[in-house]
C-alpha cells in the first residue's frame, strides 16, 4: 500500500476521532488551499477538518480517481454531507504535492462553490442559478 492509497483511505474513512492522525499525511508546513480556506500547518488542516464535522452532517469522502506522477497526485472525488436534513454532493479533486518522505505539501481542492454548493441553498440559490442562465450560450 503506497503513502497515496494510506492517505485516501483516511480521507474515506475519516471521523471526528480521526483528525488527529492528519501528521501522519501531511507535512508540518504543508499547504492546504480550497474555495473557503488558505492555510499553512498541520494544526490548521485539523482545524478546517473539525470545522466541517461541526458544521455538516454526516459528511464523507467517496473517491473516484486518482492519476499518480513524479511526487504529485491528482484525485477526483465526491463530498456528501447534510445541512439541517438536507442532503448535499459536492463533486471535486485534489492536487497533491509530496516531499520526499512521502508527506503532503500541497493540498489545493478545486470545486466550483457556486455551481456545487452555493446554488443549491435557498436564500442565495436563486440569484445565482438566474445569473447562470443569464451568461448561458443558447
Amino acid at each position: 500500500m503506497t503513502q497515496l492509497d494510506r492517505l485516501l483511505d483516511w480521507y474515506a474513512t475519516l471521523t471526528p476521532h480521526s483528525v488527529p492522525r492528519a501528521a501522519e499525511f501531511y507535512a508540518a508546513d504543508a499547504h492546504f488551499r480550497d474555495p473557503f480556506n488558505d492555510v499553512r500547518g498541520v494544526a490548521a488542516i485539523e482545524t478546517i477538518f473539525r470545522h466541517m464535522f461541526a458544521t455538516t452532517e454526516s459528511p464523507r469522502f467517496i473517491i473516484d480517481e486518482r492519476v499518480v506522477q513524479d511526487g504529485a497526485a491528482f484525485v477526483t472525488w465526491r463530498f456528501q454531507f447534510a445541512l439541517r436534513g438536507s442532503p448535499f454532493e459536492i463533486v471535486g479533486g485534489t492536487h497533491f504535492r509530496f516531499n520526499d518522505a512521502g508527506l503532503v505539501t500541497l493540498h489545493r481542492d478545486y470545486w466550483d462553490a457556486a455551481e456545487e454548493l452555493l446554488q443549491k441553498l435557498p436564500l442565495v440559490g436563486a440569484p445565482l442559478r438566474w445569473l447562470r442562465r443569464r451568461f448561458r450560450a443558447h
